[in-house]
């Protein structure tokens, strides 16, 4: 396989960063996910950061070649996630669980499979125009579904932020499958969440992305979301990646990444992961922000 690709996180205006991302590949497949904790809910980037490890170490132990039902390891991730995400909370005698949002996308043979949980994002995007996307778990989308509000609307609807689904949650996760996505060379897909889709019109993102290299353009773009933001910002994250010709046809004069023969490459932004960027939580932290989550917790029940 042959790609280019890029990712990259920001803070915002928040105090803490609560995404967290990565992608995995080999020889024959990449795996991209990007998760959003959820900030109204206890340590929301703790749920962000086990649904990442969860997904790319299940893709490091399966993805040995190709994946034989991409569909039924995105599934299968997915749940294994939310139950790692309980696990930790009960572990940890936390009152209430932490929460996330997550995306996630395979590539291999030619083809992509994505499965999302939340309102962060998959865009595809091909000839400067948006080809597919996600549809978000989300009261807004709702409203827009039944006619009740307009996509102008959503940006400013006191309920924008409210989500009817993630991981971490009472119940399990529902967990939205795309259909099998046949690649062409040229296509983008970038997964996000909503610090930088919320923003920014998609044909807009679209149309910038088809004008000029992903690596040079996503960065631009993540600068326009958090100035259109302003003090308010939320926290945004990009994954991007660029289908390229592949090792079969006419070489292109493109920055690419060919996977190496064997063995993993992992990258993950705001990740525990050895060598990764920083943002890491020690458990002396986990355990302070537990005691001091559970004692408010008991203040206000007095």
């Amino acid at each position: 396989m042959r790609f280019t690709i890029f990712q990259d996180s920001l803070i915002g205006g928040r105090k803490v960063n609560q995404d967290r991302l990565a992608y995995s590949y080999s020889k024959d497949v990449l795996l991209l996910v990007i998760a959003d904790g959820m900030g109204g809910h206890a340590r929301g980037e703790l749920a962000a950061e086990i649904a990442v490890n969860t997904m790319t170490s299940r893709f490091e132990r399966e993805a040995r070649a190709a994946l034989r039902r991409p569909k039924e390891f995105l599934d299968t991730a997915f749940h294994s996630a939310h139950r790692a995400i309980v696990a930790f909370a009960d572990q940890h005698d936390m009152l209430e669980c932490p929460r996330t949002t997550l995306v996630a996308c395979i590539l291999q043979g030619g083809k992509a499979y994505w499965a999302h949980s939340g309102d962060s994002r998959l865009y595809v995007l091909r000839g400067g125009k948006l080809a597919a996307t996600t549809v978000d778990h989300s009261r807004v989308q709702q409203l827009i579904d039944s006619g009740v509000i307009t996509k102008a609307q959503a940006a400013t609807h006191p309920e924008r932020n409210k989500i009817y689904n993630c991981l971490g949650g009472v119940l399990p996760p529902l967990i939205t499958h795309s259909e099998e996505w046949t690649l062409k060379v040229g296509d983008t897909l970038l997964l996000s969440t909503d610090g930088f889709w919320g923003p920014l019109d998609s044909d807009f993102i679209a149309h910038k992305v088809n004008q000029t290299s992903l690596t040079a353009i996503v960065p631009a773009l993540m600068q326009e979301a958090q100035k259109k933001a302003g003090a308010d910002s939320d926290n945004l994250s990009v994954i991007g990646v660029t289908w390229e010709l592949q090792d079969d046809e006419e070489p292109a004069n493109t920055v690419t990444i060919t996977e190496p023969m064997q063995g993993f490459t992992t990258s993950s932004l705001n990740s525990k992961a050895p060598g990764a960027f920083k943002d890491e939580i020690s458990d002396d932290e986990i355990q302070r922000a537990i005691d001091e989550i559970q004692s408010a917790i008991k203040k206000v029940n007095r």
